[in-house]
């Protein structure tokens, strides 16, 4: 037998189910502020060269705003970008989400232009061109870039993506 006076023991309950209550909204409000803190992702950029693939988001991007030129100079400079090595022989694959796509874009090699803007989502080149100097690249690497909008489509640019292009040694 309880020792508690009569109702005594629905106190008891509705106080747990108080502190329930109030440790659940606790959680949901702890909830919503992490994910009010979270950025959205940029649309992602790959290639593929063989079986080997990398992938980036965007060393600039502004939500789909237009982008400053002195930032895409800034990003067209950065040394921090995902690397992949590439046989000349092998073709190298490029793929955009289709957010990139619609508006337009444009492959930079070495900061120059080397494709005209394409609305495709998927685009093959040689990767002899990589190491051409008439292309514009030579040596043992390249920065290759892909420009959303700019350039050749017409459009502001709004997103820049990179990579490090690094001449498979064993070719």
């Amino acid at each position: 037998m309880t020792s508690l006076l009569r109702g005594g023991a629905a106190n008891v309950n509705r106080a747990a189910r108080r502190r329930r209550t109030v440790a659940a909204l606790g959680a949901v409000s702890a909830g919503l502020l992490v994910l009010s803190a979270c950025d959205k992702p940029t649309p992602l950029a790959t290639v593929t060269v063989g079986s080997k693939s990398v992938n980036t988001e965007a060393s600039c991007y502004n939500d789909g705003k237009e982008l400053k030129n002195s930032q895409l100079k800034s990003c067209l400079q950065d040394k921090d970008v995902k690397s992949i090595k590439v046989d000349p022989d092998e073709k190298v694959r490029f793929g955009v989400d289709p957010e990139i796509a619609e508006k337009g874009w444009t492959l930079l090699m070495n900061g120059q232009p080397l494709t005209e803007s394409s609305k495709k989502t998927y685009v093959v080149i040689p990767g002899s061109v990589f190491f051409n100097q008439q292309y514009g690249g030579g040596g043992k690497q390249s920065t290759v870039s892909l420009l959303e909008g700019g350039k050749d489509s017409g459009s502001k640019a709004t997103g820049l993506w990179s990579f490090k292009f690094e001449k498979d040694s064993d070719s």
